[in-house]
């Protein structure tokens, strides 16, 4: 990644009241105005200048059917839960798309935009577990969420990292 003659400072939240580009597409620098938060000055790949849609993940939702199969017949109750929830989450994976623009994380189904989480409002952000992503965490100024993993973890880690760096 090229550098510019930056200072790189670490942010002590993803929180920040302006975000502003320069005239360089490779530069950012996030600021912020309240106390107890540093100046972060950074140098962006031309991708977190756009915006980037996750491509759907189905391995959760499958690996929850074929583990159904079998848990039909010796728990019935049990099997029928597994395979009807591994169904609703390979429905989610189909329908919906995440997009990380350049200020939000973008919740869309089909054309519709059903959640925007704004990244000044982020605190914090966890991918559970690096082996076998299956949960992404995140915390706001008001509320927490948890998402199963029906993305791609690894495009969802970087774009995670290049717009909300963890604390």
């Amino acid at each position: 990644m090229e550098r510019d003659n930056l200072k790189l400072l670490t942010p002590v939240s993803c929180r920040e009241e302006s975000l502003r580009f320069s005239k360089s597409p490779k530069i950012g620098i996030m600021s912020t105005k309240k106390a107890g938060f540093l100046t972060v000055a950074t140098s962006y790949t031309s991708n977190s200048a756009s915006t980037v849609e996750l491509k759907p993940s189905y391995k959760i939702p499958i690996v929850l059917v074929a583990v159904a199969i079998p848990l039909l017949v010796v728990q019935p109750g049990l099997g029928s839960v597994v395979g009807l929830f591994g169904l609703f989450l390979l429905f989610q994976a189909v329908t919906l798309r995440l997009q990380f623009s350049v200020t939000d994380l973008d919740i869309y189904r089909g054309e519709k935009l059903l959640r925007r989480f704004p990244y000044q409002e982020w605190q914090n952000w966890r991918i559970f577990w690096s082996g076998v992503p299956i949960l992404f965490y995140f915390k706001e100024v008001k509320s927490i969420h948890f998402l199963p993993i029906l993305f791609d973890p690894n495009t969802l880690k970087t774009c995670l990292e290049e717009r909300c760096p963890r604390t």
